[in-house]
């Protein structure tokens, strides 16, 4: 947006700042969070704080430059205001959890690594956060962010006293992260309709178990590696002849791929799918619905643990439903997502779900190339969580205005 612009929405962008950074304690940190916003807004190349100062009549370099690095207020009450908000607006029909990269220049930024960047395509110097947002097909928002903590950091307890790192954090699987974003979402009284995610989060056992147990609905990517038994299969218990612990129940066949699966499925099982209108017309594929048991060793962990144990365990895995995709015009499916919906959920609804994570890349190309989401050249741990929880107000006051100009005013 040009500077004018920006100027004229001064007046509305003071009321929605009012109430998202109500939780600060000083006016001055509220001015300096309403000016950091106007920064990230108006047209520039670079949205690090020098340049977004220079732009600004009241810009003031050293001002900002404390305001994000240095003063001690909590972002978490922020996000919490702004997803409350989001929610509100949007309504969203799924929450996307995802991971975005940061390419890097050096080590000392906070939990820079050398790991897969997906900025670039390949391996890199760079920083990860895993991220939740709330989404439709026209309008979607991050919810909340966690800073990766690579390994390499949580084994160096000075390098992160010198990057500002908390005592309490330490390295997490990215699944682990995103649960505990999902967890402090429920403390905030916010309920995902749906859990979408791709195939590094799908792929997960565990992941997937954790959702159900927190009695969270989902639609997640797999590979079409991971292997599965047939609805039908069923586990077989041989007699127990009296000595020793009785024989555990085994399905007699091995689990196959799930690609193995899709392959056996008749081409009338597929039927053509619209899920939304693209720039180009009527986006539409093939899909089917299978029933199958997931398989494999952290399957089978789970399944003897909710069944009572290892010698209470019926041997039975519980079913779940594969959305598979098979365009006409590809040899082999290019899709494979994995539910606990209802059997009876509508194949229309599963693909729209699935199909629903684009709509983050809409995201990231506002916060990261309109909003300078990865501008930022703080080095700490505060200092970066300031910076992604100001960018997410920047984004949710822009979303709020396009979605209804004239209820930028909170209820």
């Amino acid at each position: 947006m040009k500077l004018g612009e920006v100027e004229r929405l001064r007046g509305e962008l003071s009321e929605f700042v009012a109430d998202v950074f109500g939780s600060l304690p000083r006016r001055d940190q509220r001015r300096w969070g309403e000016c950091y916003l106007r920064g990230l807004m108006v047209d520039g190349r670079r949205k690090s704080i020098q340049p977004m100062a220079d732009r600004l009549p009241d810009g003031n370099m050293q001002a900002l430059q404390q305001f994000v690095n240095q003063s001690p207020w909590d972002p978490l009450p922020v996000r919490r205001r702004i997803a409350r908000r989001l929610s509100e607006a949007i309504v969203p029909e799924v929450w996307v959890i995802d991971d975005v990269s940061f390419p890097k220049c050096g080590q000392a930024s906070v939990g820079v690594s050398r790991q897969y960047c997906g900025a670039v395509g390949k391996r890199a110097n760079c920083q990860v956060a895993v991220s939740v947002h709330a989404a439709t097909d026209t309008a979607s928002c991050p919810l909340d962010w966690q800073l990766y903590l690579p390994r390499e950091w949580a084994d160096e307890p000075d390098r992160c006293r010198r990057a500002g790192i908390p005592e309490s954090v330490g390295h997490q699987e990215k699944w682990r992260l995103a649960l505990g974003l999902l967890d402090t979402l429920a403390e905030w009284e916010l309920k995902a309709p749906v859990v979408v995610a791709d195939a590094g989060y799908g792929v997960s056992t565990p992941f997937r178990i954790a959702l159900e147990e927190r009695g969270l609905r989902y639609v997640l990517a797999l590979t079409g590696k991971e292997v599965a038994h047939p609805e039908a299969a069923e586990p077989h218990r041989p007699a127990y002849g009296g000595l020793g612990p009785p024989t555990l129940p085994r399905y007699r066949t091995p689990p196959q791929a799930l690609s193995v699966h899709a392959g056996e499925a008749t081409t009338a099982a597929f039927t053509e799918v619209t899920w939304r209108q693209g720039s180009r017309g009527p986006m539409a594929s093939r899909f089917t619905v299978l029933t199958v048991r997931p398989a494999g060793k952290q399957a089978l962990a789970a399944a003897q643990t909710a069944g009572g144990g290892h010698y209470h365990w019926d041997g039975v895995l519980p079913p779940r439903t594969v959305l598979v995709e098979w365009p006409a015009d590809q040899q082999v499916p290019t899709g494979y997502w994995i539910s606990n919906l209802p059997v009876t959920t509508p194949v229309e609804d599963l693909v729209r779900w699935a199909k629903m994570r684009w709509r983050i890349e809409h995201d990231y190309r506002e916060l990261k190339h309109g909003l300078g989401l990865d501008h930022f050249e703080g080095r700490t741990w505060r200092g970066w969580h300031h910076h992604v929880t100001l960018v997410t107000a920047a984004q949710a006051f822009l979303t709020i205005r396009r979605l209804d100009p004239k209820a930028h005013t909170p209820a």
